[in-house]
C-alpha cells in the first residue's frame, strides 16, 4: 500500500502520478466506449427487423363531403334525339297539317297545301299581298329544302315539307303556289313517269306569298292525298298510286332541285 501512495522508482515521483492518470483515463475511455457499442447495439435489436420498410400503419385519409347535386343526365354528343326523326331530307320539322285546298280539276282529286309551325327551328310563314312592299327572295339569299317522312301507312297521305331559310339581314318574300313551287312525285324503279305534280291542274292555281323573316326558316306544307294527276288538266290514269317506294321532288324559280323518297306501305 505505501508502495501506491509513494511511488518508487528513479524518478520524480510526480511522474509516476501523471502516468497513473493519464492511465487511469484511458481506461475509463475505455469503458465508455464499450458502454456505448453495448447499448447501440441493444437498440438496434430491439428493432422489428422482420418488418419491412413502409410495412407500418398507413395513414387514413378522411373523405371530403359527398356531392349534393345531381349526376350527370345528358347524353354526350352534338344530336338532339326530341327532333322528329321519321322525317328524311333537309333540316326543321314543320306542321303535318294543311289547310287551303288544291285540286286536280281533271281527276277530281285534292292535294291540300299550307304552312306550317316546325319544332326544328322553321316557324310559320305569314301569308303576304301581291302589293306588298316587301321585296321578293333572291336565289343567292333564299335556301329551299325538301323533308318528307321515310313511311306511310296505309290510308295516310304523304305530307311534303318545303323548308325555306332566309340567310340574309332583310326580310322578303317568296311564292309558295302550287305553279311556283313545283312538287312532283314519280315511282321509284320506274321510267319517271310523273304520278303526281302540284302544277297539273290545280284549283288554286295563283301564288302563295309567304314572308320569311331575316335570318328565320319558314315552313310550307304540301299534303297528296294519293291520287294521279295529267298535265294540262288531262284525264289521268284511273285508281290511286299503289304500296312501294316513291320519289318527291321541289322545284323553286332560282333553286336547285331537292329531292327524297318515301314509302307507301301494303295494306
Amino acid at each position: 500500500m505505501g508502495s501506491l501512495r509513494n511511488p518508487i522508482g528513479p524518478l520524480p515521483s510526480s511522474i509516476y502520478w501523471r502516468r497513473r492518470a493519464v492511465a487511469a483515463m484511458l481506461i475509463v475511455l475505455l469503458a465508455l466506449l464499450i458502454a456505448w457499442v453495448v447499448t447501440s447495439g441493444g437498440g438496434k435489436g430491439n428493432m422489428d427487423d422482420s418488418r419491412p420498410n413502409g410495412s407500418g400503419p398507413a395513414h387514413s385519409i378522411t373523405p371530403g363531403p359527398a356531392s349534393s347535386g345531381p349526376a350527370i343526365s345528358q347524353q354526350p354528343g352534338g344530336r338532339d334525339d326530341s327532333d322528329d326523326s321519321g322525317a328524311g331530307g333537309g333540316s326543321g320539322s314543320g306542321a303535318d297539317a294543311g289547310s287551303d285546298g288544291t285540286a286536280d280539276g281533271g281527276s277530281g282529286t285534292d292535294a291540300g297545301s299550307g304552312s306550317g309551325s316546325a319544332s326544328g327551328g322553321g316557324s310559320e310563314g305569314q301569308q303576304v299581298p301581291a302589293g306588298s312592299s316587301i321585296p321578293d327572295c333572291t336565289s343567292s339569299a333564299l335556301q329551299l329544302t325538301l323533308r318528307t317522312k321515310l313511311n306511310y301507312s296505309p290510308g295516310e297521305n304523304p305530307k311534303f315539307e318545303l323548308i325555306a331559310k332566309n340567310t340574309s339581314s332583310s326580310a322578303c318574300k317568296a311564292d309558295f303556289g302550287p305553279k311556283s313551287a313545283v312538287v312532283t312525285v314519280t315511282e321509284a324503279g320506274g321510267d319517271d313517269d310523273e304520278v303526281w305534280s302540284s302544277k297539273d291542274c290545280p284549283r288554286n292555281a295563283g301564288s302563295v306569298l309567304l314572308e320569311v323573316p331575316a335570318g328565320a326558316t319558314i315552313v310550307h306544307t304540301v299534303e297528296w292525298d294519293r291520287k294521279k294527276s295529267a298535265p294540262k288538266c288531262a284525264t289521268p290514269p284511273a285508281g290511286a298510286a299503289g304500296a312501294g317506294t316513291y320519289l318527291v321532288e321541289a322545284k323553286a324559280p332560282g333553286e336547285p332541285v331537292q329531292r327524297a323518297s318515301f314509302v307507301l306501305a301494303k295494306d
